[in-house]
């Protein structure tokens, strides 16, 4: 039995949550989020909360009870708080700057990394060693941000490249003589 999907979604004040057929749509201040129903559940929104039930007593049915409803106040929160990672640039001569849509970074190869801002996501850098990943998804906001830390990953000797805030590396020591 799931743990998870038998509470309700709670909504918060100023967000929309519908449900058109088999899809699931939450509007809210900062946007609008839709989620596809599978056959496996059934949603039921009543007066201020999102309740989702499975429809059998089969494995399958209660393995997506639980992902409906993590998946359904991901979408929640988004439309109404929204998400952000932040990370950290470390090392000699590496940083980072937004020039229009792009993210230009520099991480100690011979040419300067460009980093596509997608649609939905809102790159800003307070410092040039810090980037912070906005948007309302989720999933996307994770996606950007991992695709960004994949261009210089951490290594474990001096901690040189790009890591999440509360990331914690461990460092190796040196060779000796």
């Amino acid at each position: 039995m799931s743990r998870v999907g038998k509470y309700p979604v709670p909504i918060p004040a100023g967000v929309q949550v519908t449900l058109q057929g088999r899809t699931l749509k939450a509007k809210g201040k900062l946007g609008e989020l839709s989620l596809d129903l599978t056959d496996a559940v059934d949603v039921d929104i009543r007066d201020q909360e999102v309740a989702v039930a499975p429809r059998g007593e089969d494995r399958r049915s209660r393995a997506l009870w639980g992902t409906t409803r993590s998946l359904l106040a991901g979408m929640v929160k988004g439309v109404s708080v929204g998400y952000s990672k932040s990370m950290e640039i470390t090392g000699t001569g590496y940083r980072a700057a937004v020039q229009g849509s792009d993210l230009v970074l520099n991480l100690g190869y011979s040419h300067e990394v460009r980093y596509k801002t997608p649609p939905g996501i809102k790159i800003t850098c307070e410092r040039p060693t810090a980037v912070k990943v906005e948007g309302i998804d989720k999933q996307q906001v994770g996606q950007v941000a991992a695709e960004i830390r994949a261009y210089r990953g951490p290594e474990p000797y001096k901690g040189k490249g790009v890591r999440y805030d509360n990331e914690v590396i461990l460092r190796k020591e040196g060779k000796k003589k």
